[in-house]
């Protein structure tokens, strides 16, 4: 990819060691940016993903750190910071999941509960809260990492659900309380082919999916990490920069045939 309207911004990507996370640390390296990749586990996956995000022309800096911890939340803000000088736009990616029936209201305990909403929810607030003097500073962007789940109650499991549609409607309240030096908006993606998934089934019922998901859409296609990359970049960019408080579905026309 050329570099191009990110040249010289620095970004922080939660949770970006693989899938949609991965695919956009490496666009925005791509186009011009330095990036911090973050991880919590997936050392490995992360060190590959930065070595992508170089290839792509970008700087990068790889920081182990859990959202749902303040003080890494204010750390990786701190690597960003020390590097750089600063923090332009931030991607909250990181997410965790408990598979389960939305039938069975028995399969979720309150500490699945907990954790999800630890991860998707205060982790993201916290970020913004540990960037938010530098990205007021850089009049800079934050875009949420939501999904089509926070929008129609779809999705893995109820607390998976629900606790994106927390995000949503934190991205309302922060894109208002953050106004007019920070844009805080949300991406909202339908299935997209990432590990989230082929570590969950075998391979068979993991094509089955990608095919059964492509049916299902409009536009006859089973989403890719990069699709959902294309979104964030755009909201992350100048040609956003009238744009805050939006929730952007990005799966194919899915949510035109789910329940609202």
């Amino acid at each position: 990819m050329q570099q191009g309207g990110f040249a010289g911004k620095a970004a922080i990507v939660t949770g970006s060691a693989s899938g949609i996370g991965a695919a956009v640390a490496i666009a925005l390296a791509g186009a011009g940016a330095r990036v911090v990749i973050n991880f919590t586990k997936s050392e490995d996956e992360a060190r590959e993903t930065a070595a992508g995000a170089e290839r792509a022309g970008g700087e990068v800096r790889v920081m182990r750190g859990d959202v749902s911890d303040d003080s890494d939340c204010r750390a990786l803000a701190k690597t960003a910071c020390d590097a750089w000088g600063g923090i332009d736009i931030l991607v909250n990616n990181a997410g965790t999941t408990r598979f389960a029936a939305h039938a069975d209201l028995d399969a979720l305990t309150a500490e699945d509960f907990a954790r999800i909403y630890a991860v998707n929810v205060t982790g993201a607030y916290q970020m913004i809260r540990a960037c938010r003097e530098s990205l007021k500073e850089s009049r800079g962007a934050v875009v949420n990492v939501s999904s089509i789940a926070g929008i129609s109650g779809v999705g893995s499991s109820i607390a998976y659900a629900a606790s994106k549609g927390a995000l949503n409607t934190m991205t309302l309240s922060l894109a208002r309380a953050l106004a007019p030096e920070i844009r805080v908006n949300a991406v909202c993606p339908g299935y997209v082919a990432t590990p989230w998934f082929s570590r969950r089934f075998s391979d068979e019922r993991f094509a089955q999916i990608a095919v059964e998901q492509a049916e299902a859409t409009p536009l006859k296609r089973a989403g890719e990490p990069q699709d959902v990359a294309g979104a964030v970049l755009y909201l992350a960019s100048a040609a956003a920069r009238h744009i805050t408080g939006v929730m952007l579905v990005v799966d194919g026309g899915l949510h035109l045939s789910l329940p609202r």
